[in-house]
């Protein structure tokens, strides 16, 4: 190849490269961004995504409108599966799913028609913290209450991969708390009322969902946090029992870390379809970091008590390959328990 023309093709991939850029944000312009939320709507997963949607779109070149969906079904299934499948991988469809969903990929769980790997991640607001609360009228207002309860105490629960589920399964397998498991609810939302009305105790899914959402029952004391399912404690929960310091062996405790800790990491996950134009998932990933540090954005999620602690998409990327680097021991013993 002569100087002259490699010099030529240099220059052609710069020109290229520099244009991309340009191209994605004048795609933008004018057009709308639907972003589907799996989970119902005033659930925690939906009260982020409404935060997000609110700034998101003055950080995107062109500043496309930004709509909220909910697709309920199979703890965020149903969508994670459409936005795989079914939505074109233009940049203006954005799922939030959730990160759990990750681990049952892993463990072979059925209905599941995406691979989490091929994923193009965006960001996550916030690492998740789990909590266990109940309301007053249950009698559950402490650990010791609950662990020596002499019938099965029932939690709410969403549908696998959802956090109020698997935990319940996980503290069943890894504690022996004797919890009866009351799945099928569409959202934390609607856990919530179920508790208020009296037709399970409680539940267990994010703190940093739950002291939004049941703010008023945290308030008034009608709602203890009795545990909560954490690789440490969270500041805010420095009284609360952690789960794991009441794990009998290690095994129990590796239960909890490849089931509990380590998904919660990745518990709110936003991302576009596989095959999204490079260009375009760089300048979303751009925009949503700008968003989680715009000032303004900041402002809205302490008046929604809603904390942040995010992590980019190329961080959420390298928790996901090694999830699926656990020993096979351990993915046949939580096939077993999440089943």
């Amino acid at each position: 190849m002569s100087k002259f023309l490699a010099g030529l093709l240099t220059g052609l991939a710069i020109t290229i490269s520099a244009a991309a850029p340009g191209r994605a944000a004048s795609f933008y312009e004018g057009k709308t961004i639907k972003l589907i939320v799996g989970f119902s709507a005033g659930g925690g997963f939906d009260t982020y995504s409404r935060l997000i949607a609110r700034h998101l779109g003055r950080h995107i070149p062109g500043n496309p409108a930004i709509v909220v969906e909910n697709m309920t079904g199979a703890a965020s299934l149903l969508a994670a599966n459409h936005v795989y499948k079914v939505a074109k991988p233009d940049g203006l469809t954005i799922l939030n799913f959730h990160g759990n969903q990750v681990i049952n990929q892993v463990i072979g769980k059925p209905g599941i028609e995406f691979d989490a790997r091929k994923f193009e991640y965006i960001g996550i607001p916030t690492q998740d913290n789990v909590a266990c609360g109940f309301t007053k009228a249950s009698g559950i207002t402490t650990f010791d209450a609950l662990r020596n309860a002499k019938t099965p105490v029932k939690i709410g629960g969403v549908a696998p991969g959802d956090t109020t589920y698997n935990t319940a399964k996980l503290l069943i397998a890894a504690l022996k708390l004797p919890l009866q498991l009351v799945a099928g609810y569409k959202g934390t939302a609607e856990v919530r009322l179920a508790a208020e009305a009296g037709e399970v105790a409680g539940g267990c899914w994010q703190w940093e969902s739950i002291k939004s959402i049941w703010r008023q029952g945290l308030d008034s004391g009608n709602v203890f946090i009795v545990l909560q399912v954490n690789a440490k404690p969270h500041p805010e929960l420095a009284k609360v029992p952690n789960a794991v310091d009441f794990a009998a062996n290690d095994n129990a405790k590796q239960i909890l870390k490849f089931g509990g800790h380590d998904p919660s990491m990745i518990t709110r996950p936003y991302a576009v379809a596989p095959g999204t134009p490079k260009d375009r998932v760089q300048l979303l990933r751009k925009a949503y970091s700008d968003t989680l540090k715009d000032p303004e954005f900041i402002a809205d999620a302490k008046r929604s008590r809603l904390d942040t602690d995010p992590l980019t998409g190329e961080e959420i990327e390298k928790i996901v390959l090694q999830l699926f680097k656990i020993e096979p021991a351990m993915v046949s013993q939580l096939r077993e328990i999440l089943k």
